[in-house]
């Protein structure tokens, strides 16, 4: 069985961390995939890559509950997520690929567009979105895992 370290190891390794930073290369995308606000691709190279922990939120910034608040919790989520990459030197604009856990299908179209709204240039990050049946704590509706590439430059 392959350890942590040996996984992280063959993954840089794999996604190119030597070389010269670059931007993000997001592959055309599909009508479809466009209308889900997700890219099939996004190659890069270089830079430095943070691994995010998946990212929940019951309460909100102003330590408001939001149990059960789908759009809030999609707000503070995609919030706390912006302000971790920024302690890393990059944005949520950094973030090329995500997985999205929901345990309400029903909020997928809605996921969808909030998340068209948080990446307004069309530069979506690769994605899947996946539903479950329930999460750690209750009133968690949505957790997000994901990858950022920040360009060296960028620091």
């Amino acid at each position: 069985m392959m350890n942590f370290a040996n996984w992280a190891a063959a993954a840089m390794a794999i996604f190119g961390m030597a070389g010269a930073a670059g931007a993000a290369e997001y592959m055309d995308k599909t009508d479809f995939q466009k209308s889900r606000a997700f890219s099939p691709a996004v190659i890069t190279q270089g830079g430095r890559i943070v691994w995010m922990a998946g990212q929940t939120a019951t309460r909100d910034e102003a330590g408001n509950d939001i149990s059960g608040n789908f759009e809030a919790q999609v707000r503070t989520v995609f919030s706390l997520m912006d302000k971790t990459l920024h302690k890393a030197g990059g944005s949520l604009a950094n973030l090329v690929t995500m997985t999205v856990f929901i345990n309400d299908p029903r909020n997928g179209d809605r996921f969808v567009e909030m998340r068209r709204d948080t990446f307004k240039d069309g530069n979506y990050p690769a994605s899947a979105l996946i539903t479950v049946s329930n999460f750690a704590r209750p009133g968690m509706l949505i957790e997000i895992q994901g990858i950022a590439v920040i360009d060296d430059e960028q620091k």
